[in-house]
């Protein structure tokens, strides 16, 4: 009965989680699809720095094979990467088929 504690007894609340919204899930999405851009291009390099000439179905065959354990590119944003890579002049497309891609760096 006259023992007395010298600590305080507190109670904390729990925090709920709450939801995401759209707009921040779209920006969240966003992000997302932003920082996988250069692991899509990566793939591509690796395999055209293997392979130095290859078509565009293999390609995004290979790219998919390469990144499912991490995510599923979307083929539409592998062909812009690839597109994004002609432009600054790592890749070239073949003169004689339109479909074979060419290593150049």
């Amino acid at each position: 009965d006259k023992f007395h504690s010298k600590l305080y007894k507190v109670k904390v609340g729990t925090v709920s989680a709450q939801k995401e919204g759209e707009t921040e899930k779209q920006e969240t999405r966003h992000k997302v699809e932003e920082d996988r851009k250069p692991q899509i291009e990566a793939a591509i390099v690796r395999i055209m720095k293997a392979r130095k000439v290859l078509d565009h179905n293999s390609i995004i065959t290979e790219v998919t094979r390469q990144l499912a354990p991490r995510f599923l590119p979307n083929p539409a944003v592998i062909k812009k990467r690839i597109e994004s890579l002609i432009e600054r002049e790592f890749l070239e497309r073949d003169t004689d088929d339109r479909k074979m891609y060419r290593y150049l760096a």
